[in-house]
């Protein structure tokens, strides 16, 4: 079964939070970057992959991308600094 991913990125700053899901995080981390995400994402230099999470399912991909837009600001920070403790662009492992 394909993959899937919930995934979020933030500007420079970390100042701004944005949650997506995909089923090509590359590719879609990429147009991100390029300016081609969501209209919020390229508004705001939303563009630095700092968390992410795999799914077999992508209806499963889409509930939690649901649950995590439900979530405070800080929760999301403090889920983000488990996998991320330094919030660093994870982009670049990814295409390792």
């Amino acid at each position: 079964m394909k993959e899937s991913y919930i995934y979020i990125v933030s500007n420079k700053n970390r100042t701004l939070l944005y949650i997506g899901v995909t089923s090509n995080l590359i590719e879609r981390i990429e147009n991100h970057k390029k300016g081609n995400g969501s209209s919020f994402t390229k508004k705001y230099n939303v563009s630095d992959l700092l968390y992410y999470e795999v799914f077999t399912d992508i209806k499963e991909a889409i509930l939690r991308e649901k649950q995590l837009k439900k979530w405070n600001k800080e929760w999301k920070w403090d889920l983000i600094k488990l996998m991320n403790p330094n919030l660093l662009d994870l982009y670049e492992d990814l295409k390792l």
